[in-house]
């Protein structure tokens, strides 16, 4: 998302035990915890990377209460589908700047997904179509391409759904003068 906004960048994978670190903090929200990652990944990047300014993001899903992870196999993903069809449920997605170890921006957004009905048979024939696709993402689906099949109603912003709030982020990047506005 970024390089396709022109925003130029270099890919540095932080180690972190995430629900570790959840377990740890014990956020109250889905919303927050999502948050509490992002803010973990941009701190921890920008202390191996202190002359950068560093982005950090996550994102979350919940259906009520519960949460859900990333599938971490294909009966997983299939209990999730299962778990989230005919139901409204709500993507939760950060981001956090860092420089220096400090964060200096942080935003996170909400979007709300009701999926339709789906059958067994459907989802296997989902499954079958998605593939590893599947167990890359909470909920095991991806919007912007097969799992677009899977709803009927969304609210909110198509990059929050994507996992990233760009717009504020472009926002401040264009704010404190990072991008030309």
């Amino acid at each position: 998302m970024l390089e396709a906004a022109g925003i130029p960048l270099e890919v540095k994978p932080v180690d972190l035990d995430e629900r570790k670190l959840e377990g740890e903090f014990k956020p109250v929200t889905a919303r927050a915890a999502a948050a509490l990652l992002a803010q973990a990944k941009a701190r921890n990047a920008s202390k191996r990377l202190p002359e950068r300014t560093v982005l950090g993001a996550d994102q979350t899903l919940s259906l009520g209460t519960e949460r859900f992870s990333k599938p971490a196999n294909r009966a997983a993903a299939r209990e999730q589908m299962r778990a989230l069809s005919g139901k409204t449920h709500e993507l939760h997605s950060a981001a956090a700047l860092a420089e220096g170890g400090a964060i200096v921006f942080e935003h996170a957004d909400t979007a709300r997904l009701t999926m339709r009905e789906l059958s067994d048979r459907f989802i296997e024939s989902y499954l079958d179509a998605a593939g590893d696709r599947a167990m890359t993402s909470v909920g095991a689906y991806q919007i912007e391409g097969l799992g677009a099949q899977l709803f009927e109603r969304i609210e909110g912003d198509y990059f929050t759904i994507l996992g990233l709030p760009l717009l504020p982020l472009l926002h401040y990047f264009q704010r404190s003068g990072l991008i030309v506005e």
